[in-house]
């Protein structure tokens, strides 16, 4: 049979993380291309006392199919956490339990834009974002990064440039703590200028801090949800880098009308999210498992990114790179006439793999650029890694 496929699939790419996944077990393959959390994290015993008491004490509802909106045990949970981790006061019913925050990623922009509508995105910015788009067939309009996450005052100019031309953004898109894949900071003076914007042009703020836990210097700073007064922003969190990614348990903490709508589209995408999961998650919240852990992984990640970023300053020659103070990423900048995905071949040789910076643009990539993960290979593997891409960049440029 001759199958014909919709146009939609024409616009959805294959992701170019994903495809790097398979370089890891390349024998002698260093990879920094993976968002990979480290298994040396995952909380195994504490989890398997967690099963146990699942099966022994919910295990007729762990097993069960469950709510649309997620378990009320578990929600009720993260109203606690939320206010003592980011100081976010909401009721359970403001959260709904996600498979992953990827499908709030892929289902809020179904929410709040229609087909050919436009949402704001910063450049570069999370994959995840860029395939709902395509998926969806909604049009961005991309704002550059600094050193200080999105540039608000471009913003501010973006939105007035709309609005003269009639066109009013949807939404905007923005990861403010450690941003993916930069591994930027937004400060407090960007972030109360974004609210205000959001405010003054009546436009919802989707908020992702996957990595919002996970600070290894500098000071810790308020989410946007926790500074919104007016219901503007819809915050997306996961368990993914603080528990274990695997089970795959995110939430949305968002208005209850907005809620409504994502229900909806929930019901269509997998009735709920996995019971198992959610009982799992409401046990490590419920046992303070999670304010024991997040130190671990913080020790361990300091310790990476710190190792990465000596190896860069004694090694690299030829690039500039991002200093982040937490999250799992650094952000490479190469000469301008350098093209790391035409690199990308040349790195493979040299057994050390990356993302390619055009990978995390919707329009305009900057091919000069490249995303490094540090929370996952071994200290001397970053080392080495670091040797094998400086020499692999050097090569590179003598080949120009």
């Amino acid at each position: 049979m001759k199958f014909e496929f919709s146009e939609n699939m024409k616009n959805i790419k294959p992701s170019e993380i994903r495809a790097l996944l398979k370089y890891i077990h390349m024998p002698g393959m260093i990879s920094f291309g993976g968002g990979l959390p480290n298994p040396e994290t995952f909380p195994d015993e504490e989890l398997k006392n967690i099963l146990n008491d699942i099966m022994e004490n919910y295990a007729a509802s762990a097993l069960q199919y469950g709510q649309t909106d997620g378990l009320p045990e578990l929600k009720e949970q993260l109203t606690g956490y939320l206010k003592a981790d980011e100081n976010i006061s909401v009721s359970p019913e403001n959260i709904m339990i996600t498979t992953g925050s990827q499908q709030a990623l892929y289902a809020l922009p179904i929410v709040f834009a229609n087909r050919g509508d436009y949402g704001i995105i910063e450049a570069p910015t999370y994959v995840g974002m860029i395939s709902s788009l395509n998926a969806n067939g909604i049009k961005s309009t991309s704002i550059d990064l600094d050193e200080n996450g999105m540039k608000t005052d471009e913003l501010e100019d973006r939105l007035k440039t709309m609005r003269s031309m009639n066109i009013k953004p949807k939404f905007i898109y923005t990861i403010p703590t450690f941003q993916n894949p930069a591994g930027y900071t937004m400060p407090l003076d960007r972030r109360k200028h974004l609210l205000e914007l959001a405010e003054q042009y009546n436009i919802p703020i989707i908020e992702d801090n996957p990595y919002g836990d996970l600070r290894y210097s500098g000071k810790k700073l308020p989410t946007l949800k926790s500074m919104d007064n007016n219901g503007l922003v819809t915050y997306l969190g996961t368990f993914s880098k603080i528990m274990a990614p695997g089970l795959r348990t995110g939430f949305t903490v968002s208005q209850p009308e907005v809620l409504t709508e994502f229900n909806k589209l929930k019901q269509a995408l997998d009735l709920a999210t996995d019971s198992l999961s959610q009982y799992i998650a409401y046990e490590y919240i419920r046992k303070g498992i999670i304010y024991k852990q997040i130190p671990k992984t913080i020790e361990l990640y300091k310790k990476k990114r710190d190792i990465m970023l000596e190896a860069l300053d004694d090694d690299m020659k030829n690039a500039t790179w991002s200093r982040p103070d937490g999250g799992m990423f650094l952000w490479v900048q190469l000469p301008k006439e350098m093209n790391a995905l035409k690199m990308l071949e040349r790195a493979i040789a040299n057994k050390v793999a990356y993302v390619t910076g055009s990978a995390f643009y919707h329009n305009d990539p900057e091919l000069n650029t490249m995303r490094l993960n540090f929370t996952y290979s071994g200290d001397e593997e970053i080392k080495d890694g670091i040797k094998r891409l400086a020499k692999t960049i050097e090569e590179e440029k003598a080949s120009l």
